[in-house]
């Protein structure tokens, strides 16, 4: 007998509560948007530019707290701006110091062009990375030099674009499946679904001041793909039981299609945040911040695929009859 979170017979009443969920996701989602208009981003390296220096322990030893400290006040005491210093490594593990300096204001000589401008930025850049190498090595001995990015202004630029538009494609391409799959309607509340997921995640990384890099324009994206997979469940449901029950009021068939689909939506979330959760604690922190964005993306995702995309369809119109109504304008058509 297989594991089953919810029996197969539930008769939750979902549409009875969807004017309490659309407010509240409402109110979260012009939240999100208030935090990313006042407090920001906290952008990554990949989004700001700048240097990131990773070092390690010597061989055979492990970094403690005073080498931590003296990585700290070595790294602040070369003036270089906004410079972060970050521990990493959890118990048991190998421990690295990662040391992440803003991206270095650049005189522009008068008649300058912006090509050589941009050379100018990358070379301090470079600069600063070996400033900051050659002074660690000098506090703290021996380091191994793990890892050395450096990422210049026009690279950090086209990265913000080319993530913004990742998204909105992902999104407009999705609409068009739906679309085309289903009806408007579905479409519709698909969509909103989708932007309620892809909002709520922004928000959060704006509330807590997660750092916000290139990874997770990867988890917004694997978030869009995830949601919109459980919604298409639900949906086709809801089609099956348009075309099956024919005197069904719209509400209980909604309710019937979600509950009939509620024990698989579940156990894909609980066997997919089990993942993610051992990622999060055991993955290091070169992916917590993806795992943490994937983690809420399943909470609120399968949150929006039950009380957004499905009671939307009770608010759009969306007709018993549609696919019969198809069938005799499509059958008229090939007549004409």
């Amino acid at each position: 007998m297989g594991l089953k979170l919810v029996p197969d017979d539930t008769h939750i009443a979902f549409s009875k509560y969807r004017f309490f969920a659309f407010a509240l996701s409402g109110f979260l989602m012009v939240a999100s948007v208030f935090l990313f208009v006042t407090r920001g981003l906290n952008y990554g390296i990949d989004f700001r530019g700048g240097v990131t220096v990773e070092i390690g322990p010597p061989e055979g030893t492990n970094f403690t707290t005073d080498d931590i400290a003296i990585a700290r006040s070595t790294a602040e005491d070369l003036a270089l701006g906004n410079v972060k210093v970050q521990e990493i490594g959890g118990v048991g593990e190998e421990k690295g110091i990662v040391i992440f300096v803003e991206e270095q204001p650049v005189e522009v000589t008068p008649g300058e062009s912006e090509a050589e401008a941009t050379k100018v930025a990358e070379r301090m850049q470079q600069e600063t990375a070996a400033k900051v190498q050659n002074a660690l090595k000098m506090a703290l001995g021996e380091i191994s030099i793990r890892r050395v990015d450096v990422v210049g202004p026009t690279v950090s630029g086209e990265l913000v674009s080319k993530g913004v538009q990742a998204v909105v494609i992902a999104v407009f391409l999705m609409l068009l499946y739906i679309w085309f799959r289903f009806e408007w309607q579905f479409s519709l509340g698909a969509i909103l679904a989708l932007v309620h997921d892809v909002t709520l995640t922004i928000g959060l990384f704006a509330l807590l001041q997660l750092e916000f890099t290139l990874a997770i324009i990867a988890a917004l994206l694997t978030i869009v793909g995830y949601s919109m997979n459980d919604t298409v469940v639900v949906f086709d449901r809801v089609r099956e039981y348009l075309r099956k029950f024919k005197k069904k009021e719209l509400e209980q068939l909604v309710d019937e299609s979600i509950n009939s689909t509620l024990s698989r939506t579940l156990m894909t979330s609980l066997t997919t945040l089990l993942a993610l959760f051992a990622l999060f604690f055991l993955g290091g922190s070169a992916l917590r911040g993806f795992t943490a964005a994937m983690i809420w993306g399943i909470f609120v995702g399968t949150y929006s695929s039950i009380f957004v995309a499905s009671p939307l369809l009770l608010i759009t119109g969306v007709k018993r009859d549609w696919s019969d109504q198809a069938k005799d304008d499509k059958a008229l058509t090939t007549t004409n």
